[in-house]
């Protein structure tokens, strides 16, 4: 991290996330191309520099075979587009378009984010299966998976038993996916399609709040509730892997964790309006405020996104910067990041690959 601060030092327009917001790629952006995530660590990446407005993403989206009307007699394929560095311009140029183009490019630029944070996770219950499946044939956990299976307990907040069985169990039960549909309403929910004030300081895009003491506090503070503040994060993907992390482990979410259990025991697709009911806790407004994100999801179509997937395909790291002047000289300093070995070491940073 110390890496990580020396550059966001030197040149804070292009990397410092957390005094910026989401711009979704409205505003000059800087494409990052790996060939996968094995290659992360090769510096290997293709760097493209694009300025452009709301058209121009609008361009790229179609270029990408990804806007315009969705089919819903087949599944909704996603470019591997993830989120690195956002601008402050979105909060602006959001004012400047109809409702209905704002609301889908920033749909748009969240879904993919969301979907892979989803792969992480199935990769982690894919372990739990497999290690269920050699206990299931009556066979014991080497040291090697007995390991594995204590640092994904361990990651999930469950305490290490003696009875491995009734461990990967309860894994099982938390180590599963946030229905898309439900993370895009509760992200335009939270943060007003981008645009609020946590938004666009911490790259706050769920409204989590925490009470550390150094997160961002709201105007009108409230000392009955407590030292608390809504929780910032260095990078917007930090920002939905905390959120799916919270309602995969707190308490007040248990029932969501049971309601799928149930869904994935009776064979049946794990939806966002299935879940949205057991969301009383997430907000002070309780049934008032599932009601409104039900009809968020259901206005906007947003069940489609439940059975979307990223495609097979290198995946994309956007970095905004606020300005279109900025673009070359963004372009001259990745290249000289990237020429060092420290844009390695920027991107690895971002647990891209799942790792804490």
């Amino acid at each position: 991290m110390k890496i990580l601060k020396s550059i966001t030092q030197q040149y804070p327009a292009l990397f410092s996330p957390l005094a910026a917001g989401l711009s979704v790629m409205v505003c000059c952006f800087v494409w990052l191309s790996s060939p996968g995530l094995a290659t992360a660590k090769s510096n290997t990446y293709e760097i493209v520099v694009h300025g452009g407005q709301v058209e121009k993403t609008i361009d790229y989206f179609k270029n990408k075979n990804f806007w315009g009307a969705n089919t819903h007699d087949k599944d909704l394929d996603v470019p591997r587009i993830i989120l690195a560095v956002t601008s402050k311009r979105w909060e602006k140029e959001s004012q400047k378009v109809e409702v209905k183009v704002k609301k889908e490019l920033f749909y748009r630029a969240i879904v993919p984010m969301i979907l892979y944070a989803n792969e992480l996770i199935l990769k982690e219950r894919q372990a739990l299966e497999e290690l269920n499946e050699i206990q299931r044939k009556g066979k014991a956990l080497s040291a090697k998976e007995m390991s594995r299976l204590q640092s994904i307990a361990k990651k999930y907040g469950l305490k290490e038993v003696d009875d491995s069985k009734k461990q990967i169990a309860q894994l099982l039960e938390r180590v599963d996916i946030i229905p898309p549909s439900l993370a895009l309403g509760q992200t335009a929910y939270e943060s007003g399609y981008g645009t609020s004030r946590f938004a666009v300081e911490g790259n706050a895009l769920f409204g989590q709040w925490t009470y550390s003491g150094d997160g961002m506090k709201p105007k009108q503070h409230r000392k009955s509730k407590g030292n608390y503040g809504v929780a910032a994060y260095k990078w917007p993907f930090d920002s939905v892997r905390s959120y799916m992390h919270n309602l995969n482990t707190h308490s007040a979410y248990q029932g969501l964790r049971d309601k799928r259990a149930v869904l994935r025991g009776q064979g049946k697709e794990v939806a966002g309006l299935a879940l949205a009911d057991t969301l009383t806790s997430y907000s002070e407004k309780g049934a008032e405020y599932v009601k409104t994100l039900k009809s968020i999801i259901s206005v906007n179509g947003l069940e489609v996104a439940d059975n979307a997937y990223l495609r097979d395909e290198p995946m994309t790291l956007v970095v905004g910067v606020d300005d279109v002047k900025q673009v070359g000289e963004a372009e001259s300093k990745i290249e000289q990041l990237r020429a060092s070995g420290e844009l390695d070491r920027i991107i690895k940073s971002m647990r891209l690959d799942g790792e804490e």
